[in-house]
């Protein structure tokens, strides 16, 4: 499916100042992942020292889950989010 950049530039005229930093940061997530490396911030995390601390309870049973990620409904109750989510 072709996309015109000039829908694209409607479509982010019409949002909030908060909601056009959130389209600008996934945009800017898409072009790195592009270029089929992680971004510079993710870079930056890796090369991070690990702060020893063991892992909570709940972040072990995030790292053991089957799923890998919170179900869109878990998201949307846990963050407040007015948006349905797959």
């Amino acid at each position: 499916m072709a996309v015109h950049k000039e829908d694209l530039y409607r479509m982010v005229e019409t949002l909030s100042n908060e909601d056009k930093k959130a389209a600008f940061d996934f945009i800017e997530f898409l072009v790195e992942r592009s270029k089929n490396k992680k971004p510079q911030s993710w870079q930056d995390i890796d090369e991070l020292d690990s702060d020893g601390e063991p892992l909570t309870d709940e972040e072990r049973e995030q790292l053991e889950n089957e799923e890998g990620y919170i179900s869109g409904e878990d998201a949307k109750r846990e963050f407040g989010l007015q948006v349905d989510l797959p």
